[in-house]
């Protein structure tokens, strides 16, 4: 779904002004599981737009009649002891996290970090601690599904919708999606589509490719990044690397696709850096080579699309309509239907 760009300009915020009559908009509670970059990219965005107005960077500036402002965080989980018991504003800047600090000084935001699950045997501790929150956002590292598991089963009993911005497989499990149908609760996921990221460039320059009637030889995509994600990612790749598969291998394009193990260097801090091939053949069987060097804040790019996923699971819950939303499908990896 692309961006609607131009239907709106209300800038993001807390107010709704129709005629005389200004409309205090009811925030989003959101809990956060996991506070590492992405995490602080997205606290630390919602306040910049909160106090600036600005519309730059931003793909939907109202989704279901909430702005990007109109987030508020009332929980937060972490397991580094470091961050468990300070605030989440305090929290997001502490290591290993290495995301930049944007704009204004944060205040505090009287949301002290609690202790995150470490395994599946204390879900109803946690869902106790979810009480009050509409959404629960999962942004812990990928490569644990059990634990992701044990998340969705505390938000399931705390009336919450579930967002699942990691590989780890949860809403592309049917029985998972008939649970939340069955609650009337919102699931989505699996794993985020980067705003500007290395997938979404890869995948459409594959569909341009089909769209202009050549043939693909072979193409592979390597990442290196210097996130902690990224330092888990390169030791627990296997369900990243399906993932990104799901993102891009379709039809006859699926086993000439490869993905590289990816890649933690250190000194690349936030940024993560994609280099992509693609091998072609045109008119008469001629060769056509493509080389493409992507470097982004990989935090930022993660953001800009959670915002839109937290405000899209919102208004389906507020609605009353449980189970996966399709119109987050185009944000996702990895949506229901495909391969686990």
């Amino acid at each position: 779904m692309p961006c609607p760009h131009g239907r709106t300009r209300r800038a993001p915020g807390t107010w709704r002004r129709g005629g005389n009559l200004v409309v205090m908009i009811e925030k989003v509670k959101v809990a956060a599981v996991g506070v590492g970059n992405d995490v602080s990219a997205l606290v630390q965005g919602i306040a910049f737009y909160r106090a600036s107005g600005s519309l730059v960077g931003i793909c939907r500036p109202v989704v279901d009649g909430l702005g990007v402002g109109d987030i508020d965080f009332v929980a937060a989980f972490a397991v580094s002891e470091a961050k468990v018991g300070a605030d989440l504003t305090e929290a997001i800047f502490m290591a290993p996290n290495n995301f930049p600090r944007i704009g204004a000084e944060l205040p505090r935001s009287g949301v002290t970090v609690e202790r995150g699950l470490t395994d599946a045997t204390e879900v109803d501790r946690v869902a106790k601690a979810l009480a009050g929150a509409e959404v629960v956002l999962y942004a812990a590292p990928s490569g644990r599904p059990e634990v992701a598991r044990a998340y969705a089963e505390a938000a399931l009993q705390a009336g919450a919708a579930f967002v699942n911005t990691t590989s780890d497989v949860v809403a592309r499990d049917p029985q998972w999606i008939e649970r939340y149908e069955a609650a009337g609760l919102p699931l989505l996921g699996d794993d985020l589509t980067s705003q500007f990221g290395a997938s979404i460039v890869h995948k459409t320059l594959l569909g341009l490719l089909e769209e202009r009637g050549l043939t693909l030889t072979s193409s592979y995509q390597v990442n290196l990044g210097g996130t902690e994600d990224i330092r888990n990612l390169a030791a627990n790749s296997g369900s990243k690397k399906q993932s990104k598969l799901n993102a891009l291998a379709a039809g006859h394009a699926a086993n000439k696709v490869e993905m590289a193990p990816i890649g933690h260097i250190t000194s690349l801090k936030s940024e993560k850096v994609a280099y992509l091939n693609i091998e072609a053949q045109g008119w008469g069987e001629t060769s056509i080579s493509l080389d493409i060097k992507l470097k982004v804040h990989d935090p930022s790019g993660a953001a800009g699309v959670t915002v839109d996923l937290i405000r899209m699971a919102a208004g389906a819950l507020r609605a009353g309509r449980g189970g996966h939303v399709p119109a987050a499908a185009t944000m996702l990896k990895s949506p229901p239907g495909t391969t686990a």
